[in-house]
């Protein structure tokens, strides 16, 4: 019997499509971060509203960035207010952000918030910030040696979306947590300084990104910076275009495209920057999400050029 013209036309069909699809696999592996050890996504980093809902009260502490106002009128149950980065800073060597990393400040602080390391933190903001000071949150509390320090995908609006509850008022009062101060570990891993910064400036196993607007790259100075420009070499990555307009994480192969395109391979140590780091401290949070060995510059562009013989660049 002479076999069926159409069947065989149709096993031919889905051969191509087979092959099509294999071939498309391994091209998006090729793309996709978690193919290396050393990106390996940490998708704990990340928590949606429905994972938030199902961790333990007593295990886990709530924190809204968001202006005072805004947690008044609405805030996840529980949550506490942090929405001042700057009182966790200071100034030094006329450079103003800094991150305090004073142990006795870190421990007081944070036990009259009724925080400790032991505790998971899950921290959303407002996706409009221009600063997205949720970010600069996270990798404060990564600086001040937590552990588990979550962000949550998409705020409060996804929060609300998935049938969360909302309450208004001010914060309820947490219980005083006892930290000693010998116990705080600041993790020396997660900062770079500009003496860091200026070996990494001719060592290939680094890279600078720069997370601010196009405008502030190539020379604007709308936060009173000494110079305009960049870091030479950088790389420039406005935070923004790591997140979906309603504010949520972009997905894994499509924030593999913007790396792949940008030239950041999974083998580089990062180094990002902005003004103050804040900005730069969301982007902080995006390479930790995908596994990259990444450091966030608080000094940021406020120090760098006000050193006037650290070199400037304002191409690009």
């Amino acid at each position: 019997m002479k076999p069926d013209s159409t069947s065989a036309a149709l096993n031919l069909s889905r051969k191509i499509r087979a092959i099509f699809w294999l071939v498309l696999g391994i091209f998006l592996m090729g793309l996709t971060p978690s193919k290396n050890p050393q990106t390996q996504v940490n998708a704990e980093l990340l928590v949606t509203p429905v994972a938030l809902k199902k961790i333990p009260i007593d295990q886990k502490v709530i924190i809204d960035t968001r202006p005072k106002l805004k947690f008044i009128l609405g805030h996840i149950p529980g949550a506490i207010n942090l929405s001042n980065w700057k009182e966790f800073t200071a100034k030094k060597d006329g450079i103003k952000g800094l991150l305090i990393d004073d142990k006795n400040f870190i421990s007081e602080t944070l036990a009259a918030l009724g925080l400790n390391p032991n505790l998971h933190i899950i921290i959303y903001g407002d996706p409009g910030d221009l600063w997205r000071t949720d970010g600069r949150f996270f990798w404060m509390f990564e600086r001040y040696g937590f552990t588990r320090v979550s962000l949550l995908d998409g705020g409060l609006k996804a929060w609300e979306h998935s049938g969360g509850a909302v309450e208004n008022g001010f914060q309820r009062k947490r219980k005083y947590s006892k930290i000693d101060p010998e116990t705080v570990q600041l993790n020396s891993e997660t900062i770079a300084d500009k003496y860091l910064i200026k070996k990494a400036l001719h060592d290939k196993n680094f890279v600078l990104i720069d997370n601010r607007t196009q405008q502030e790259y190539q020379g604007a100075t709308p936060y009173g910076s000494a110079r305009g420009g960049h870091i030479p070499n950088a790389k420039h990555i406005h935070w923004p275009d790591f997140f979906k307009e309603n504010g949520a994480l972009k997905s894994e192969a499509d924030l593999a495209q913007l790396l792949h395109k940008s030239g950041i391979h999974p083998n580089q140590e990062i180094i990002v920057y902005c003004t103050g780091g804040v900005r730069s401290a969301m982007a902080y949070f995006v390479f930790r999400y995908l596994g990259f060995k990444v450091r966030n510059y608080d000094g940021s562009w406020w120090d760098w050029s006000n050193d006037s013989k650290l070199p400037i660049e304002t191409s690009g």
